[in-house]
C-alpha cells in the first residue's frame, strides 16, 4: 500500500467525499518558494518567538515580518536572506519557517525573544449514496432546514483541486458572505460562487494555481460541498445526481500536498491563511505520528482556528486496526474514523466446488465468462502478495489467481502484476487483521476481494484437489447493507498516546467505496466529461463530517466549534441497519477506541438538547495539567503563560463530551457543565449504565432548565469495584441524559482503563 494513496488505484487511507446516491489582508506571507535541492545542508525548521514588545506601527503585519526576519542570521546575503524565510505566520503562532544549518539555529537559541524550534515534519494523506444513507434527503427534513449549508464557507486543506469538474459549478449558489476575504489564483472564471477561493502553499508550487494532479483534494472537497450533479455515472454502475454533504456552502482550497507528502511548515501556513480569509470550517485528511501538540502543526493550526470559531474536522487515520495507532489527538479537532455505508458493488467468487462467496469490485467488466477457470495460489510460487514481477515464472495464463492482501503491495497493484503475467482475473484475500473488511477497488482486470474467512475456506479447496478451478460473477450495485455501518479494519484505533485523558477517535462516518469526484477518467473509462472515483480511507470520513459541520453551523450560527463536536458526539447512532451494535472488522462489537462516540447522525445533531461547551482559555488548565512547560503551552495558544498560577486540571476534568478514566484503587471525580439548546422549560434524568468492574454515580441525577443557554453542572465518581472485570486492561459503558419528554438523549461514552 502506497503512503499517498491518493492515486486512480486507491490506497486504504483516506476520508470520504462525495455523496453520489440520490438513487434508488494578512495571513502568511509567503517569501518564496523553497531553496534548490543542492543547498542539502539547509533544512526547513518552524521558529517560535516571543511578540515584539513595541507594536506601534499602523502596519503590524510588516513590524511583525520584519521582527521575524531579524532572527535570520545577519552574515548571509541580502538575497540569501530574503530567500531564507518561507513562511511569517500571523494567527497560528508567533513565529515563522525558515530555512537554516544546524549551525545557524543553535545561534539563533541565544537570541533575545527566541523561544523554540523544531525541524520541520512531512505529513501524509490518509486515503486508501451517502447523503441519503446519513439521512439527508433532498427538500425535506434537516438538509432542507440547514439549507443545505448556505452562507458557510468550507476550507479544505489536501492536495488542490479540479476547478473545471461539474461538482464546483455554481448554478443555484449565493454570493459568497461579504467575510470573505481569500483570494483565488486559478486564472479566467474558474473560481465562482462555489469554488471561491484557491491557492497553493505546497513547496513546489508556491506561487502557481493549486491544481490538483493527485485527485485527492478534488475528491474529499467535493464530498463535503460538491455541488449537484445530474447523471453522474461511475463505471455504469453508480448513477444518479451526485452532491456534497453540504451542497450549498462555499469551497475555499488550499494546496498543501505534493509528491513528498505535506509539509508542516505549509500546513501553518494554509491554516493561517484560512483563519484570515475567513472560513468557517477547516476540514484537513492529513496526519502523522501521534506528537505533543505543541511539535505538532496541524494542532497549532486547529487550535488557532478554534479561537477564532472555526471547526476543524481532521482524519483519525488509516494505521488500524492497531492500538493507538489514531491521528490528530488534539481535544479542539474533531478526529473521524471510517465506517462503511449500505452499498457495495458485488463480485461473487465461485469454485468447482460450486461453494460461492460474496465480495466486492468496482470494476465489472460485463463480459466476463461464467466458465470455470483453472485456479492457482500466487503463494505457492513464494509471494502470496503479487508484488511487481513475483508471478514471472509463474504459469498463471488464462487462470485466477489468488493474491493475499497486503506485503506493501496496493491492492490494485496485485491485479497489475496478475494481468501482466497473464492472468484471467484476481481473486483477493484479507489477511487477519483485515477481517471481514473489503473494499471496491477500480481493478485492470476482472476480481473481487473477499474476507480472511472466505480466503481460508478458498486456500483450503485448492489443497483439496488437484485441478481447482473458479470464475467470477459481477452483480453490480446492491443497496441494503444490514451490518452498515461497520468499522473497516484501516481505520486507526485509540487509546490516545497525546491524551489518554481524551477519548479517540471522536467519531465515525463514511470513508469505505466512497465516490467523489475526480480530475481524469479512470483506467477502464475511456468516455466521460463527468469523471467520478470511489476510494478509501479516513481521508473521505474526514469531509462528510466537515459537511456536516457546515450543516450545522448554517442551522446554529451562533455554537461555537464545541457545541457543534457535541452535539455531533452525543447524538450518534450506536447501533447498525439490524439494529444490533456497530461491529468491527471482525465482527466483533466495536469498541469506543474504534468507533469513538458512534456513527454521525446529522438529523440528530441539528437538535441535541443539551451540549458541552469549552471556551479556547478553558484549554489552559487543561494544557498545564498535561506537564507542558510554560513555553510549550504559550507556543499552542500564542501568548504567555504562568501553569504554577492556573488552576491545573487532570484531562478528564475537561467539559468534554466523552469520559476517559485511567482507574486505581482511589476514587475519582470529574466536573460536567451541560448547556440547554433544546426547550426552555426541561427536565432530564440521568441513565447511567457503567463499564464492568466500574461503580459509577452521578450527583445530582435530576436537572431543570428554566430557559435556553442556561447552564447546569453535575460531577461524576468512578470507583473500581471488587470485581474480575477490574483485572482486564479496560472496560466501556456510557451515561446519558434523558428528557422527561424522551425528546432528547444525550449520550457520552465512558471508557475506563484500569491501573
Amino acid at each position: 500500500m502506497g503512503k499517498k494513496g491518493c492515486r486512480v488505484s486507491p490506497v486504504m487511507v483516506v476520508f470520504f467525499l462525495v455523496a453520489l446516491l440520490f438513487m434508488s489582508g494578512f495571513s502568511s506571507t509567503v517569501a518564496f518558494q523553497r531553496m534548490p535541492a543542492e543547498k542539502s545542508m539547509l533544512k526547513t525548521y518552524i521558529v517560535h518567538v516571543n511578540e515584539p514588545e513595541d507594536k506601534v506601527s499602523a502596519e503590524p503585519s510588516k513590524d511583525l515580518e520584519s521582527w521575524y526576519r531579524s532572527f535570520l542570521p545577519a552574515s548571509t546575503e541580502s538575497m540569501d536572506r530574503e530567500q531564507r524565510l518561507v513562511y511569517s505566520y500571523r494567527h497560528v503562532l508567533r513565529g515563522f519557517a525558515a530555512r537554516l544549518t544546524e549551525e545557524e539555529v543553535k545561534a539563533m537559541e541565544k537570541k533575545d525573544g527566541f523561544v523554540s524550534t523544531t525541524p520541520e515534519k512531512i505529513y501524509q494523506l490518509h486515503t486508501t449514496n451517502t447523503p441519503a444513507f446519513l439521512g439527508l434527503h433532498n427538500r425535506s427534513g434537516f438538509w432542507k432546514g440547514s439549507n443545505y449549508g448556505e452562507g458557510v464557507i468550507i476550507g479544505v486543506l489536501d492536495t488542490g483541486v479540479y476547478p473545471e469538474h461539474p461538482s464546483f459549478n455554481d448554478d443555484g449558489m449565493p454570493a459568497p458572505p461579504a467575510k470573505w476575504k481569500g483570494t483565488c489564483k486559478f486564472n479566467g472564471t474558474l473560481c465562482n460562487k462555489k469554488l471561491i477561493g484557491a491557492r497553493s502553499f505546497e513547496s513546489q508550487s508556491l506561487n502557481e494555481a493549486p491544481v490538483d494532479d493527485e485527485g485527492h483534494g478534488t475528491h474529499t472537497a467535493s464530498t463535503a460541498a460538491g455541488n449537484y450533479v445530474k447523471q453522474a455515472d461511475l463505471y455504469g454502475i453508480v448513477k444518479g445526481t451526485a452532491a456534497g454533504i453540504a451542497p450549498r456552502a462555499h469551497l475555499a482550497v488550499y494546496k498543501i500536498c505534493g509528491q513528498a507528502g505535506c509539509a508542516g511548515g505549509d500546513i501553518l501556513a494554509a491554516f493561517d491563511a484560512a483563519i484570515e480569509d475567513g472560513v468557517d470550517v477547516i476540514s484537513l485528511s492529513v496526519g502523522g505520528a501521534s506528537s505533543p501538540f505543541y511539535n505538532d502543526p496541524i494542532a497549532l493550526g486547529a487550535f488557532a482556528a478554534f479561537k477564532k470559531g472555526i471547526f476543524v474536522s481532521c482524519s483519525a487515520g488509516n494505521s488500524g486496526p492497531a492500538a493507538s495507532s489514531v491521528a490528530n489527538e488534539a481535544p479542539w479537532i474533531l478526529t473521524v474514523a471510517a465506517s462503511t455505508h449500505y452499498r457495495k458493488i458485488v463480485a461473487t467468487a465461485i469454485l468447482g466446488n460450486k461453494k460461492e462467496f460474496v465480495g466486492e469490485s468496482l470494476y465489472q467488466p460485463r463480459n466476463f465468462s461464467s466458465k470455470l477457470l483453472p485456479l492457482v495460489y500466487a503463494g505457492a510460487n513464494g509471494d502470496p502478495f503479487c508484488g511487481p514481477g513475483s508471478l514471472e515464472n509463474f504459469n498463471v495464463k488464462g487462470k485466477v489467481v489468488l493474491c493475499d492482501r497486503g506485503g506493501g503491495v496496493d491492492r490494485t497493484a496485485k491485479g497489475a502484476e496478475v494481468k501482466r503475467a497473464g492472468g484471467a482475473a484476481m481473486i483477493h484475500v484479507n489477511s487477519i487483521n483485515d477481517g471481514y473488511s473489503t473494499l471496491a477497488d477500480p481493478h485492470v482486470l476482472p476480481a473481487t476481494h473477499l474476507s480472511y474467512a472466505d480466503g481460508l475456506k478458498i486456500k483450503s479447496y485448492i489443497k483439496s484437489t488437484s485441478k481447482p478451478t473458479a470464475t467470477i460473477l459481477f452483480k453490480g450495485a446492491r443497496i441494503g447493507d444490514k451490518l452498515a455501518p461497520e468499522i473497516t479494519s484501516f481505520s486507526s484505533r485509540g487509546p490516545s498516546l497525546a491524551t489518554p485523558g481524551i477519548l479517540k477517535p471522536d467519531i465515525t462516518g463514511p470513508g469505505v467505496s466512497i465516490v467523489a469526484a475526480w480530475p481524469a477518467p479512470l483506467l477502464n473509462v475511456t468516455r466521460s466529461t463527468k469523471t467520478f472515483n470511489m476510494i478509501s480511507g479516513t481521508s473521505m470520513s474526514c469531509p462528510h463530517l466537515s459537511g456536516v459541520a457546515a450543516l450545522l453551523k448554517s442551522s446554529h450560527p451562533k455554537w461555537s466549534p464545541a457545541a457543534i463536536k457535541s452535539a455531533i458526539m452525543t447524538t450518534a447512532l450506536t447501533k447498525n441497519l439490524k439494529n444490533q451494535p456497530i461491529l468491527d472488522e471482525k465482527h466483533h462489537p466495536a469498541d469506543f477506541f474504534a468507533v469513538g462516540a458512534g456513527h454521525v447522525n446529522p438529523s440528530k445533531a441539528s437538535d441535541p438538547g443539551l451540549v458541552y461547551d469549552i471556551e479556547p482559555n478553558d484549554y489552559i488548565p487543561y494544557l498545564c495539567g498535561l506537564g507542558y512547560s510554560d513555553a510549550q503551552v504559550g507556543e499552542i495558544i500564542s501568548r504567555k503563560v504562568n501553569c504554577s498560577k492556573e488552576s491545573s486540571i487532570p484531562e478528564a476534568e475537561l467539559n468534554y463530551p466523552s469520559f476517559s478514566v485511567a482507574l486505581g484503587s482511589k476514587k475519582l471525580k470529574f466536573k460536567r457543565i451541560v448547556t440547554n439548546v433544546g426547550k426552555a422549560d426541561s427536565y432530564y434524568t440521568v441513565l447511567i449504565y457503567p463499564p464492568k468492574g466500574v461503580e459509577v454515580a452521578v450527583k445530582p441525577s435530576k436537572i431543570h432548565f428554566t430557559k435556553l443557554y442556561e447552564k447546569k453542572s453535575y460531577t461524576v465518581s468512578f470507583t473500581k469495584a471488587a470485581s474480575k472485570y477490574s483485572k482486564k486492561g479496560y472496560a466501556q459503558g456510557f451515561l446519558k441524559w434523558v428528557s422527561s419528554t424522551a425528546t432528547y438523549s444525550v449520550r457520552s461514552p465512558i471508557s475506563v482503563t484500569f491501573e
